[in-house]
């Protein structure tokens, strides 16, 4: 069984006015990270809004963008042009996955597995970390996560512990 947002994805590249672009291979560029004072104001605050809730929409069955997502949220208060860039990437990565979604198989397991990583102080305005993680039931993805965690904290090794604190909360949740 797959679960897709294909038609719903097509209505999101629409929207950003994106439906001739070029598909990339990744949606974000892990190499830099974005400032909340990167570049000028965004002329058109409410398209960015808009583009990134539909793509928080989009994560419920696309896992692949969950932290490209996380990391334009950051910025929905006050974007400005280098953030929409990021934005325009995701769709633009979209284009070529547009039939992408979530696969379900029947699986012999019935075990949780579950991955968690943590980029320590990631943020380069607060210091603050990047979690995430990802729950398998069997062979099947059922829940995953990745934000910027409230606190700063003093070592890469406390931020990873508090990821797997969280991860294994969810699998607990889903025991």
């Amino acid at each position: 069984m797959t679960l897709s947002q294909q038609q719903y994805t097509l209505e999101i590249l629409d929207r950003a006015h994106m439906l001739n672009c070029h598909p990339i291979s990744t949606p974000i560029d892990t190499s830099s990270k974005l400032s909340a004072r990167d570049g000028t104001p965004f002329s058109d605050p409410s398209l960015y809004r808009s583009l990134a809730g539909a793509l928080q929409y989009l994560t419920l069955t696309r896992p692949d963008i969950a932290y490209a997502v996380q990391q334009i949220c950051l910025f929905m208060h006050t974007p400005m042009t280098s953030h929409f860039q990021l934005i325009k990437r995701v769709v633009c990565y979209l284009k070529g996955t547009s039939h992408y979604g979530l696969q379900f198989f029947r699986s012999l397991s019935h075990g949780l597995l579950a991955y968690s990583d943590a980029d320590w102080a990631s943020c380069p305005n607060k210091r603050k970390s990047t979690s995430g993680f990802c729950v398998f039931l069997g062979s099947n993805l059922v829940s995953w996560s990745s934000k910027r965690q409230p606190t700063v904290f003093r070592s890469s090794a406390e931020a990873e512990y508090i990821t797997v604190a969280n991860c294994i909360a969810e699998s607990c949740w889903l025991r």
